[in-house]
């Protein structure tokens, strides 16, 4: 079993760091009591899990009463386990709360950086115990997710970038989770052709209609093109998930002919493809 717990200093990114463990897989819990890890390990060990992050730190109030005694009790599982300490500076932390304009746990109406001075000494024989430390300060979002990756899944097979291609119609609104909207109302209508009205993009002899226009085919090479930019780009920035919202009139013709297509330009490469045509029987 995979066991890391996620620990260090108040507003370093513990948050974000299990996030990103949460995308790649692994049961996450945010905020746990010192006092329950080795209940929660031993949970663990009677499931399926086998990849488990935690967040445990100072908000826990009695952190180091409690905190060292359970480790033991897990190392007496013969369970191994890591700990991911995250830090920053001073002058960072301070930024940073005032910025979130949150207290800080420690505050008992006093200033912040004695708040923060008191916890760096209390995480002290702590920091002396993780496996892995990061420096926060000075990372954005997508550095500190690269840096999680570089230190726990260096050599691992990528998880691959999901993409969800929406078909819809403008008339009955866009996609509200919709990453990437194209609007594809420019292109020749079979909807107007009396032997297509009654079809959908998902026929041969719409998608045929559609594509027969040089329009179309200019169109499909320039935008299928940016496709093909775009998604190493979002990958390098760290999302795992991507939608892609196509739209026409009605949503029946069209936007779902190009979803189709589309759907068959990314078929061989390396990403997991779900469609939906969403007003398709409306």
């Amino acid at each position: 079993m995979d066991f890391l717990l996620i620990t260090g200093m108040s507003g370093a990114g513990k948050s974000l760091a299990l996030n990103h463990f949460e995308d790649r897989g692994y049961f996450c819990v945010d905020n746990l009591p010192p006092a329950l890890i080795s209940k929660f390990a031993k949970l663990c060990l009677q499931s399926d899990l086998n990849k488990i992050a935690l967040v445990s730190d100072i908000r826990g109030r009695e952190f180091f009463n409690e905190l060292f005694q359970e480790l033991a009790k897990i190392e007496k599982m013969n369970l191994n386990y890591n700990i991911l300490f995250l830090e920053a500076s001073d002058d960072v932390l301070i930024r940073r709360y005032k910025e979130s304009r949150r207290r800080h746990p420690l505050d008992e109406e006093g200033r912040v950086l004695d708040s923060i001075e008191r916890e760096r000494k209390l995480l002290e024989e702590l920091r002396g115990r993780a496996t892995k430390i990061i420096d926060t300060g000075e990372l954005k979002i997508d550095e500190l997710k690269a840096e999680l990756n570089q230190l726990f899944f260096s050599g691992q097979k990528k998880d691959l970038l999901h993409l969800s291609l929406i078909s819809f119609g403008f008339k009955y609104g866009i996609p509200r989770d919709a990453d990437l909207v194209m609007d594809v109302r420019f292109l020749p209508n079979p909807y107007y052709v009396d032997s297509l009205k009654e079809k959908t993009g998902n026929q041969i002899e719409v998608q045929d209609y559609v594509l027969k226009w040089p329009v179309t085919n200019k169109f499909y090479h320039k935008f299928f093109d940016l496709i093909d930019f775009l998604l190493p780009e979002y990958e390098k920035e760290g999302k795992s998930h991507l939608s892609i919202a196509i739209g026409c009139t009605g949503g029946k013709h069209r936007s779902v002919t190009t979803v189709n297509k589309l759907k068959e330009f990314l078929a061989e490469k390396d990403f997991k493809i779900s469609i939906e045509h969403r007003d398709l029987d409306k």
